[in-house]
């Protein structure tokens, strides 16, 4: 994808480098941005390969709203860095879009909790008022934010309609450029794809703000030399985009959807690049 190309090539020659959690060096570009055209094919990198199989079942732990990972282990260790040994996650995408613990305030003035599931109120209101500017999920409760061992990274995401189409914007604190972003990219078109098929609409645009996309990067020698992405990088900057693919999802309200309602057809994509994680 020639937009995922250019975001690279962006980083790599307009960030600065400085240090990071992690305790490995960055190339750091604030607010970055990109906007692919979902109606052109299912966004999947193909520069490199990308591991469809965990991508799908991470969108699907997503959509279930669980806060752990029992089951998503069985399937890709994508998370087990982050989660307890019993699986349990501080923080879990999936249960803020499913069941946001939600503050009110009862009539005998009493505070209460109640969960709001943002995924289905979307759905709802995307088939009654299509053309509403509040259609808004949101991954970050501040209290668990401040407490977790990994905030949300890509935070919160808001769909608008226009001319009959779903477009998306996601909005994300921070961005691994050579291994968070493809995943992301591909994730949050596969769940615009999802609702818009569930609401009746077309596919629109993907976009994405990302407010510290970061390239990892260590000096030849150093100790951290394995945890440099920029060579690999570099290499896909040589290769040449190919046709994407298509996704195909079967036509079932999403809460039935599972691994077999979607279909990757001619999937095309150069050699494996391998990354290593910054934990």
């Amino acid at each position: 994808m020639k937009e995922y190309l250019d975001l690279v090539n962006l980083v790599i020659n307009e960030g600065v480098r400085k240090q990071s959690r992690t305790g490995i060096d960055t190339i750091s570009y604030f607010a970055a941005f990109y906007k692919v055209d979902l109606s052109k094919g299912f966004p999947l990198l193909t520069t490199k390969k990308i591991e469809w199989k965990s991508l799908l079942y991470e969108v699907l732990w997503y959509l279930s709203g669980d806060d752990h990972i029992r089951n998503l282990r069985k399937h890709t260790k994508i998370w087990d860095a982050w989660a307890d040994e019993d699986g349990n996650l501080d923080t879990a995408y999936g249960y803020y879009w499913r069941k946001f613990p939600s503050a009110e305030r009862s009539e005998n003035g009493e505070w209460r909790v109640r969960e709001v599931d943002q995924i289905q109120y979307i759905v709802n209101e995307l088939k009654t008022k299509p053309y509403s500017r509040r259609l808004v999920v949101t991954a970050w409760e501040p209290g668990n934010a401040i407490k977790s061992k990994l905030p949300p990274c890509h935070y919160s995401f808001a769909f608008n309609v226009s001319d009959g189409k779903l477009n998306c914007h996601l909005t994300q604190r921070s961005g691994d450029i050579a291994l968070g972003i493809p995943f992301n990219l591909a994730a949050y078109s596969m769940l615009t794809q999802i609702i818009a098929q569930e609401a009746g609409l077309e596919l629109g645009f993907f976009a994405h703000t990302i407010i510290d996309a970061h390239i990892y990067v260590a000096d030849k020698g150093s100790p951290m030399e394995k945890y440099d992405h920029l060579k690999g990088l570099k290499e896909q900057l040589k290769r040449k985009p190919l046709p994407l693919p298509k996704l195909i999802i079967a036509r079932k309200p999403i809460n039935d959807l599972t691994f077999e309602d979607f279909e990757l057809v001619d999937y095309q994509f150069y050699d494996k690049i391998r990354f290593e994680v910054a934990v």
